[in-house]
């Protein structure tokens, strides 16, 4: 949640923020601002609002001159919406002006201890308390460095943050903990920011900041420091992708694109880990000796990353043998979780920023557990942190609402559950080699599923549904975690009711919300479950309820006699058919949504990036 921009150099500044903060909005955002240091002061413009107000305001910021800036997209926590609580912030006496992603916790105790010393403060939110801290300290010595230092100290909690001072106008200064910051090299300009594509247009050379980390720099110059305050050469990387990835594409947008690249998500995640016949994991240590003492796995994540764990859970404990567990990251530390060096932890989330998910990482590590992180971006906070990292290939995800990033995080659990059975020996050969072969197969599957017929057939049906009140998702076995994310994805952006049962759970409870004209998604892909299914849907169908099912393309005609219409998907190895069912449910959503009239790529209060509690 929330962008940070901040731009010096050459180039008027303005234009620049905007144009990094635009591609930042898919991290959700409620209001936006920009300060940038003209010739004679800082100038603070901010709105709230989606981008184009801001925009429309600074005439595409041609009315706000100068070549050192900073821009930010708010996502509120502390204080409504407003044009007051927006960022930038200045410090009560306009010395300072600070950008923040992230949570001050201890801002109360700040903020009264600001105020017995006559600070005054403008707005609701903890970020001014960052303001006032650092202009206190700078006003009393000035020593704008030190300033910042000294109140770094003093924060609890999470942060990105970006300042300016008056009285420096060529300066930035920017800092980091638990909150993801990139550093971007250009020739005579250089750049800050939360991620990659605000400032891809203009350079792939990038830093990855470290937690307790600061960078001070100007056009030409830039120096990196520790916590303690010394000085840290930094690696520089190479962004591998393209500009054209963070683009629309063509398409109308961005939910749309990353739906229609899951095929090649899947081949760029898949490809590199088959070799020969095998799965291989370069830098991967589970040994079989390690493996056969693991007592338990535990799979820890939020929202869909969750919902793939619940997925996984099936796939790992029948391959491995070994108890899994899925749980909710927000509430894994603190259910005092029995986990010991017995335990494999393993972490999964598209970010690898998502705060619950970090914490119950680190909760993880302080137990005595190995770690094995999921993620798709490279030096992300959990990547680092984890003891060991397997990296899907998704490339850039915009859509807040998560596709192709799901996609690839089951993919990665496929490939990982059967290097795990092939150490432990709990999957024969010609099991092992069958998965090898149809995981060769399935993005031509998913390919498949994608076919203008097929997407053709799921926009009729949203045209249709669209005006439901209510949607139902049951299914069973790996049908019924399907269900959890395909529900998800109804509410996250068409913003219709949704739920999502286990089939066989009707009966305790949920089929009393069943009536007249009542949309059931109802799954029926697990061939030896597909007459219980039938059953099931016979009970909705005796209730008033339409029903839409997915099923396979053999079971089709059978389906048919129950239903009222089918949406189909070619049949692979059953273990990997969820990540074929899961396309026509994103599909779905997607073009509901478009009938109801929503904003698809940024829902109204989600953010892409959970980066605090």
């Amino acid at each position: 949640m929330c962008g940070i921009v901040g731009y010096a150099g050459g180039q008027q500044a303005a234009p620049i923020l905007l144009e990094g903060l635009a591609k930042l909005e898919y991290r959700g955002y409620d209001s936006a601002g920009i300060c940038v240091h003209g010739a004679k002061e800082m100038q603070v413009v901010k709105a709230k609002g989606r981008l184009k107000v801001l925009c429309e305001k600074t005439q595409d910021g041609a009315s706000v001159p100068g070549t050192v800036g900073i821009g930010h997209t708010r996502w509120a926590t502390h204080g409504a919406p407003s044009d007051a609580n927006s960022h930038p912030h200045l410090s009560d006496s306009g010395s300072v002006a600070v950008v923040h992603n992230g949570i001050i916790e201890n801002e109360a105790k700040l903020r009264s201890w600001l105020m017995e010393r006559g600070v005054r403060f403008h707005s609701e939110t903890d970020t001014e308390v960052v303001a006032n801290l650092v202009g206190y300290y700078y006003d009393k010595d000035g020593n704008f460095i030190a300033a910042v230092r000294r109140a770094l100290r003093q924060l609890e909690g999470s942060y990105a943050l970006g300042f300016l001072c008056a009285d420096l106008p060529n300066l930035i200064v920017a800092a980091k903990k638990d909150s993801p910051l990139i550093f971007g090299y250009g020739d005579g300009e250089n750049f800050v920011a939360s991620d990659v594509p605000a400032i891809l247009k203009h350079t792939q050379t990038v830093s990855y900041m470290e937690d307790g980390e600061m960078v001070v720099f100007d056009g030409h110059n830039v120096r990196f420091f520790d916590g303690m305050g010394d000085p840290v050469e930094k690696q520089r990387e190479t962004v591998t992708w393209e500009l054209s990835a963070a683009e629309r594409g063509g398409f109308d947008h961005f939910m749309l694109k990353e739906i229609f690249e899951q095929p090649k998500a899947l081949k760029d995640t898949i490809s590199p880990r088959l070799k020969n016949g095998q799965v291989v994991f370069e830098g991967i240590d589970l040994s079989a000796a390690y493996l056969k003492d693991v007592r338990k796995i535990h799979l820890v994540a939020c929202g869909s990353a969750y919902y793939v764990s619940v997925l996984a859970k099936y796939i790992i404990e029948k391959a491995c043998h070994i108890p899994t567990e899925a749980a909710m990251a927000s509430e894994f530390r603190y259910a005092e979780p029995v986990v010991d060096e017995h335990d494999l932890v393993i972490i999964i989330s598209q970010s690898g920023e998502t705060a619950d998910t970090l914490a119950a990482l680190r909760e993880a590590k302080r137990l005595g557990a190995k770690t094995l992180a999921i993620v798709n971006v490279v030096g992300s906070a959990i990547a680092k942190t984890a003891d060991q990292t397997i990296y899907t290939w998704a490339g850039p995800e915009i859509a807040v609402a998560t596709t192709k990033a799901y996609s690839t995080q089951l993919a990665v659990v496929y490939l990982l559950t059967a290097y795990m059975a092939r150490q432990l020996g709990t999957m024969d050969e010609e099991t092992y080699h069958a998965w090898v072969q149809a995981l060769e197969n399935l993005p031509a599957a998913a390919e498949r599923v994608l076919c203008p017929e097929n997407v053709e057939t799921v926009q009729f049906l949203a045209s249709r549904y669209y005006g439901h009140h209510d949607a139902f998702y049951i299914g069973r076995n790996v049908d019924s975690a399907i269900c959890l994310e395909g529900s998800l994805k109804l509410k996250e952006v068409a913003y219709l009711h949704s739920e999502a049962y286990p089939a066989g759970e009707l009966k305790h409870g949920p089929i009393s919300l069943i009536e007249n004209g009542t949309l059931v998604v109802a799954m029926a892909t697990v061939a030896p479950l597909f007459d219980k299914m039938m059953a099931n849907i016979r009970e909705v169908k005796a209730r008033g309820a339409d029903v839409l099912c997915v099923t396979l393309e053999e079971s089709a005609e059978e389906a048919a006699k129950q239903t009222d219409n089918i949406l189909t998907i070619p049949k692979v190895l059953p273990v990997f058919q969820p990540s074929l069912s899961i396309i026509p449910l994103q599909l779905f959503a997607y073009y509901v949504a478009l009938n109801r009239g929503c904003d698809v790529d940024k829902p109204r209060n989600l953010a892409k990036s959970v980066t605090v509690e």
